[in-house]
This record gives C-alpha cells, sequence and structure tokens, in this order.
C-alpha cells in the first residue's frame, strides 16, 4: 500500500476514483456531508471545492494506494484563523468497502499525524457518528472523546444522528506565541 499527499492535479487524475469512494461510503450508510440520491454535479463539485482548497494550502488530501487503485482517502482542514494556527480538523476518512479491516484507516490516519507535525498542527480533532464503529477506531488510535452533540448530521437514509467530538494532541502548545 501506498499513502501519497495530493496535490491539484493529481485530484484530478484520480477524481473518479474519489467519487467512488464516495459513494461507496454513502451508500454503506456514512454521514459525510451527504444523503443518498448523491450524482455526479455533487461528486464534482465536491472535488472540485477540495482541488481548490489543497491548492491554496487550507486542506490536505492524502490516498491510499494499492495496485494503483485508490482505496482509500483522508483529510485534514487546516484552521486559517490567526489564534488557530495549532490545530486542523480531520475529514472524510474513507476506505473502500472491499478494503476495509486491513490497515488502510490506520496507515491513513498515522500519515495525517505526520503531515500535521510537519505543518505544526498539534491539535487535530474530529466527529463521527455516535455509536458507529469509528467511534472505538479513534479511541484506538488515541483520540479522546470529549462529547457529543445530539441530531448533529442526518445520514445518507435521512435519519438524524449525533456526533461524538474528539481530539489528540500531538505535541504540547507554548503558551505564549512566540
Amino acid at each position: 500500500m501506498i499513502i501519497r499527499r495530493l496535490e491539484a492535479r493529481a485530484i484530478a487524475e484520480v477524481r473518479p476514483q474519489l467519487g467512488t469512494l464516495l459513494l461507496d461510503a454513502v451508500a454503506d450508510g456514512h454521514s459525510l456531508g451527504f444523503v443518498n440520491g448523491l450524482d455526479q454535479d455533487q461528486l464534482d463539485a465536491y472535488w472540485n471545492s477540495v482541488a481548490l482548497e489543497v491548492d491554496a494550502g487550507r486542506r490536505v488530501l492524502l490516498s491510499a494506494e494499492r495496485d494503483r487503485a485508490l482505496i482509500g482517502c483522508a483529510q485534514l482542514d487546516l484552521c486559517q484563523k490567526p489564534n488557530g494556527a495549532n490545530r486542523a480538523e480531520v475529514q472524510k476518512l474513507l476506505v473502500h468497502c472491499t478494503a476495509r479491516r486491513r490497515g488502510v484507516a490506520t496507515a491513513l490516519m498515522q500519515a495525517l499525524e505526520i503531515e500535521a507535525l510537519a505543518l505544526r498542527r498539534g491539535l487535530l480533532f474530529l466527529d463521527t457518528e455516535v455509536g458507529s464503529g469509528a467511534e472505538q477506531f479513534y479511541r484506538h488510535n488515541g483520540y479522546t472523546r470529549v462529547g457529543e452533540l445530539p441530531e448533529y448530521a442526518c445520514a445518507p437514509n435521512g435519519v438524524w444522528r449525533g456526533a461524538a467530538i474528539y481530539y489528540k494532541t500531538l505535541f504540547p502548545r507554548p503558551r505564549v506565541l512566540p
């Protein structure tokens, strides 16, 4: 398996595979900001927006590939506020259903953490569906649950679900900015 950072041009080259990953996750019931009925225009608009954010340096997109096939991806949304330069949000950890439970998600999370450290982002945070298998995964990877928000997002099937909020500190931040 190869984990690589995708720049805007590379995103364009693998966009169909990225679309397949997202469709697979939504079809499997994962709440990722989309509901059932996701169409090609929505997929294109989403991945175009990600490419623009990557190109502007506001987002990192990593891919996991095996035998030249994209089997997973994950993103870091880099906080742009001057008082939030130490943090990033983990978003859209996707692993194709045919590649799950084979270490892909763990490899992507480890690579995201390396990217975050290189960018001096010592605090990572994320949300995931309350009661989902992802909660155990994040706890196993050193993330701490801080609470939940009820009826936070609509699942692809139209049911409102709560979100569990997690964080992980990669390195301590000085109390005073230099």
